[in-house]
């Protein structure tokens, strides 16, 4: 699979959100996933789920080192004094040594950053994630984690989609070597309603979200739609034997604006 690099870590393309995915409907999708070819899983704490993420990850019988694990970091866990043990917790949980990328979740203006990047790089020295990035962090946030770190960030995590300019964030990220990877990337489901992209599809044989997740691709960006739908699945990781034209990637990228979320 495509993989999208960031300051040394390589993150595959195409990704497992789990947002909202709970119980054993959750560690039965991330096994189904893992067994169609999927290598990169995302969780949170905040998700309530990195116990079934880990349980789907064993049950899938794929090695540990074959898959990328992200996880990340709720706002209330900033504190240095919190977020080492907050990590720890997460790890128990999914019942791993370490994660591929921890990220911090939110911005919180409540904890200087510097003192929240400096307990998460030495999370990352004492080996308990392999990575460190952000996620939700605007170019002003970006420019001031990445002056206050003493260890490198991975990536920056936002949402984006063919409704919503993330060309900022974008520039910004790639400014400082990090990758890019969009959540909510068909835009929660809409884009299967969307007739510019059907359109697009249709001489591809392919399904809007298809055309929408290689879009994303294609701009170097990693992307992880969630779906709770086994078929779903194979549709979204089908998207790396077609290329959309220049021109198709220009009418994809006029949609958008930069308040759409």
């Amino acid at each position: 699979m495509n993989v999208v690099e960031g300051n040394g870590a390589r993150i595959p393309a195409i990704g497992l959100g789990t947002w909202e995915l709970r119980g054993r409907t959750c560690a039965r999708i991330v096994e189904q996933a893992l067994r169609l070819g999927y290598r990169h899983i995302d969780t949170a704490q905040i998700y309530d789920n990195e116990r079934e993420v880990g349980e789907g990850l064993r049950a899938s019988g794929i090695k540990r080192d074959d898959v990328f694990v992200t996880t990340k970091v709720w706002t209330t866990h900033f504190m240095a004094k919190d977020l080492e043990r907050s990590a720890k917790e997460s790890l128990a949980r999914l019942r791993l040594t370490e994660v591929d990328l921890l990220l911090l979740h939110w911005p919180n203006a409540q904890v200087p950053l510097a003192e929240t990047l400096g307990a998460l790089a030495r999370v990352r020295q004492a080996g308990l994630a392999r990575h460190i990035g952000v996620s939700n962090f605007n170019v002003a946030l970006i420019e001031e984690a990445v002056a206050a770190c003493p260890e490198p960030l991975a990536c920056d995590q936002v949402e984006y989609h063919p409704y919503l300019h993330q060309a900022d964030v974008i520039e910004a990220c790639r400014r400082h070597g990090m990758a890019f990877v969009a959540y909510s990337p068909i835009a929660k489901g809409r884009v299967k309603g969307d007739r510019a992209l059907a359109r697009i599809g249709d001489r591809y044989r392919k399904s809007a979200a298809q055309v929408c997740l290689r879009w994303l691709v294609q701009q170097n960006v990693s992307a992880i739609p969630r779906t709770s739908k086994l078929e779903r699945l194979q549709e979204n990781i089908d998207i790396f034997d077609f290329e959309l034209s220049v021109d198709d990637m220009r009418e994809i990228s006029a949609i958008g604006r930069a308040d759409a979320r």
